[in-house]
């Protein structure tokens, strides 16, 4: 036989839906920032991917002239200037993110851009490696 909800039932299961709004809503806010249109997917795949291998590749050797030093600088500043976007506008999901992207990614890109600029190629590819501790830091807990 049909029983009909009481007052209370309704209530709790208007709250727990509200709860589960405002959940959907902050994790959308961590795939996109509150205001502005890019997603921090596309952030990740336009600037931070491409500046990343070109690091990597570009540091597999010694650079060979002042042109491939300047390319490797223009990699790093703009992984640092990412580690600002991706803490704007609502993106940042947790203290471990917070933690990768304003510290660990932003010091570690710093490092790596004043290695560059002073041309020394062991203290570069060794920021380099503490700067890609902080993705995998950040995205280990996502597997």
């Amino acid at each position: 036989m049909y029983k009909q909800p009481n007052l209370r039932t309704l209530a709790l299961v208007c709250a727990a839906t509200v709860a589960l709004l405002a959940a959907g809503l902050a994790t959308a806010q961590v795939k996109k920032g509150k205001t502005r249109a890019a997603k921090t997917a596309q952030l990740m795949k336009g600037i931070m991917k491409p500046h990343c291998g070109d690091l990597k590749k570009g540091l597999e050797a010694a650079p060979a002239n002042d042109d491939a030093w300047d390319g490797l600088a223009v990699n790093a500043a703009a992984i640092n200037e990412l580690s600002y976007l991706l803490m704007d506008d609502g993106r940042c999901p947790d203290g471990t993110w917070a933690e990768a992207a304003s510290k660990t990614l932003r010091s570690g890109s710093a490092d790596a851009l004043a290695a560059i600029e002073a041309k020394n190629y062991d203290q570069a590819k060794a920021a380099f490696g503490n700067m890609t501790k902080a993705c995998h830091d950040a995205h280990k807990k996502d597997k």
